[in-house]
């Protein structure tokens, strides 16, 4: 069977999980639509503040299924174009999704998973976790927007050298170059996944939108176009109850009380 996407609420946080234990949470065209609906319905729910996403069991996701791509090697191109724009539908609704998604890995996250991963806003780490960009190692290239994320982040030669390679690479170095966040224990990053989420779903979800939706475009505007964004967005913010809220509790000493 194909990998499934489950769906659990913890208090305002939706989490995602990525489902098939048996292939390391291989992904699928299913799972993948899954995700792409349960976002649509989450960022119409006011009661949805976060997203984390993570795998079922001791790995986040080995990325696609070499079993199912061999089959479609008898079938033909058009297929698996269907399947990767399922994929990249996903990828690009994690990257445009307003509110913050986090992403929770343990054990690997390799090829499609490491892309997967660096689609989400925060990663949380297991500092035992492994990522790998493991495409080469069976003569394939790279998807889910990979090595866009890598190349606006890291240097040329090191992304080159990560794809070429296919070397794994620790939480901790993915750390030192800001892709990872925060480390956890072994068997700890949801847990400290849920908790940052606890965090950021107090603060005003308006703002947290603004926020993501000027650093996602500003690597594409001029100085001058991020600053008249970022005044519209200051203004509309300022003038939304929550900015109110906000200003209101600064000045009582209390903390605020957000819609």
């Amino acid at each position: 069977m194909p990998s499934e996407l489950l769906t659990e609420r913890h208090g305002a946080t939706l989490v995602l999980t990525l489902s098939d234990p048996a292939t390391r949470n291989t992904l699928s065209p299913q799972a993948c639509a899954a995700g792409i609906e349960a976002l649509a319905v989450a960022e119409s729910s006011a009661d949805v503040r976060c997203i984390v996403l993570r795998g079922d069991g001791a790995h986040f996701c080995s990325g696609g299924n070499l079993q199912r791509l061999a089959h479609v090697r008898t079938v033909g191109p058009d297929e698996q174009r269907q399947s990767i724009e399922r994929f990249h539908g996903f990828v690009e609704a994690l990257r445009t999704f307003p509110k913050p998604v986090i992403g929770a890995v343990e054990g690997y996250a390799a090829g499609g998973g490491f892309s997967l991963a660096l689609a989400c806003d925060l990663i949380v780490a297991a500092e035992d976790a492994k990522f790998v960009m493991s495409y080469a190692k069976v003569g394939l290239s790279p998807d889910g927007g990979s090595s866009w994320h890598l190349a606006q982040q890291l240097p040329r030669a090191l992304v080159l050298r990560m794809l070429w390679l296919a070397e794994p690479i620790t939480p901790q170095q993915l750390q030192q170059f800001g892709l990872v966040n925060q480390l956890a224990p072994s068997g700890q990053a949801l847990p400290q996944a849920l908790a940052l989420a606890e965090r950021l779903a107090t603060m005003a979800p308006n703002a947290l939108a603004s926020a993501k939706e000027l650093v996602n475009a500003a690597s594409q505007r001029r100085l001058r176009e991020q600053l008249d964004a970022e005044r519209e967005h200051f203004v509309g913010n300022l003038f939304d109850a929550n900015g109110a809220e906000g200003l209101q509790a600064f000045f009582d000493k209390r903390k605020p009380d957000i819609r």
